[in-house]
């Protein structure tokens, strides 16, 4: 496994910082994936895969770019995830710096000297460069290709998923207030990210040599994919691990509910109702489902009068779950089993 190590200091100076450019990055990973993780991503890429794949057979050097700069060159699905051992080419994925631009942050990409960027790619496919990939203007190709990802695909649902990645900073930072550090960090990646004891932070399963980062700047970075994460470094000034935000926020299809439950509290205390399953600020609510951030207070209001909801204080946040009688109510229904599973219904 890779790990980082870090003294106290450096743990309690680190802050979370949201990345148009990660989560572009992140976007083009799922992209080339082609699979989503919920009906909110199948829903993205069923709109936007096929200008991506005709983006990459209009330009010959794309396609092998993509591929060797996410470690996937001469990697099969069927060898399995486990036998893949490069990783992501350092250039594509500078470290966010906080209140950066895009423009900002693709221009780090494009200043890139050509001689890195080759290096940055042979470590990523661990071997030779791919043919036709030696050769200059990759940094170059490599912001232009991001910069399509971002006006094309990215951009037009910024400000929802801007909201979605504040709430669920909010989020984790209430969970420091709870839990420490320790219990976020082991959140971030599950099975990945772990707070190992003795001042050392697992980042993920790769049997990488370890890091001291103490007094360094550390970042946390979340986007609204699932199933992807990365990190990145400048070392010995700052390090950055990217991970998927909760996913309750980034999954827009957990907004549909049932009839039923939609004609008996109206469709927009419903949809709180169901997605409060886990529980959440009324920011994280703005975020996911678009209604003003006084709609839904009133809505709270309500169902906590009724009694299907409860609040309760998380350091400066103040977040919301269903009782008892509003799991009861949700399971009546038919939108989730007794332990919160999902049950088919005829809005899925």
């Amino acid at each position: 496994m890779g790990w980082w190590q870090l003294n106290a200091d450096t743990l309690a100076r680190s802050r979370f910082v949201i990345s148009p450019l990660a989560e572009t990055f992140a976007s083009l990973k799922l992209l080339h994936a082609g699979a989503g993780a919920h009906p909110g991503e199948h829903a993205w890429l069923s709109r936007h895969l096929p200008g991506y794949r005709a983006r990459l057979a209009a330009d010959p050097v794309a396609g092998p770019l993509v591929r060797a700069g996410l470690g996937l060159w001469g990697w099969s699905p069927r060898a399995g995830e486990a036998e893949r051992k490069a990783w992501i080419a350092d250039f594509l994925t500078p470290v966010p710096r906080g209140a950066e631009s895009f423009a900002d942050e693709v221009a780090r990409v494009r200043s890139t000297a050509p001689d890195a960027a080759r290096g940055h790619l042979r470590t990523a496919v661990a071997g030779p460069l791919p043919a036709g990939l030696d050769r200059d203007d990759l940094p170059e190709r490599a912001a232009v290709l991001l910069e399509w990802v971002w006006e094309e695909t990215v951009r037009p649902y910024w400000e929802r998923r801007r909201r979605v990645l504040e709430a669920d900073v909010v989020a984790r930072t209430a969970q420091v207030s709870q839990g420490g550090w320790v219990s976020v960090l082991d959140a971030l990646r599950p099975g990945r990210t772990r707070w190992l004891g003795g001042n050392r932070l697992q980042i993920n399963l790769h049997e990488y040599p370890p890091r001291e980062i103490s007094g360094a700047e550390l970042l946390f970075v979340p986007v609204t994919v699932q199933r992807t994460g990365w990190v990145a470094w400048e070392d010995g000034v700052r390090y950055a691990a990217v991970y998927p935000c909760t996913g309750v926020l980034a999954d827009t299809g957990a907004r549909s509910v049932p009839a039923a439950l939609s004609g008996l509290l109206g469709p927009a205390r419903a949809t709180a109702l169901v997605l409060l399953r886990s529980p959440m600020s009324t920011t994280q609510l703005t975020a996911v489902t678009g209604q003003g951030l006084g709609s839904v207070g009133r809505h709270l209001k309500v169902l906590r009068e009724a009694g299907l909801v409860a609040r309760w204080r998380a350091g400066r946040s103040v977040l919301y779950g269903r009782t008892a009688a509003g799991d009861v109510l949700v399971q009546a229904a038919g939108r989730e089993g007794p332990e919160g599973q999902h049950v088919a219904s005829a809005h899925d």
